[in-house]
């Protein structure tokens, strides 16, 4: 069933979106400060293309002092947009009974761009 979900999910906007995030990551992977921001862009692009069957995951040191650094900048800079980009599309979803499935991946995906160091979807 997830493959369907993925499947669907790539035909109408996830592969656009993915790659958008991939591409945007590696722009930011082109200066020294923009790395960790660049890797963390690209996984959410990977998140992105396939979020169906997945689940949001903590690492085991996700709350180090370099990864709460590293959050904050995130969220001041990035996460917020993003979440409020993935709340009105899973708003906008679950308006229809097809929508739902997608409306709760966006959902699912607000932790991840939110907070994106020290986790992952798996």
């Amino acid at each position: 069933m997830s493959l369907l979900g993925n499947l669907i999910w790539l035909i109408f906007g996830g592969l656009l979106s993915g790659l958008a995030w991939i591409i945007a990551g590696l722009g930011l992977c082109l200066t020294i400060v923009g790395i960790p921001f660049g890797v963390q862009a690209m996984k959410i692009g990977a998140a992105t293309l396939a979020p169906f069957g997945k689940e949001v995951r903590e690492l085991p040191e996700a709350n180090s002092v370099l990864r709460i650094v590293f959050n904050l900048v995130w969220l001041v800079l990035f996460g917020w947009e993003l979440a409020i980009a993935h709340f009105v599309w899973g708003c906008v979803l679950a308006i229809t009974v097809v929508g739902l499935p997608f409306a709760k991946q966006h959902i699912k995906l607000i932790p991840l761009s939110l907070l994106p160091f020290g986790r992952t979807l798996r």
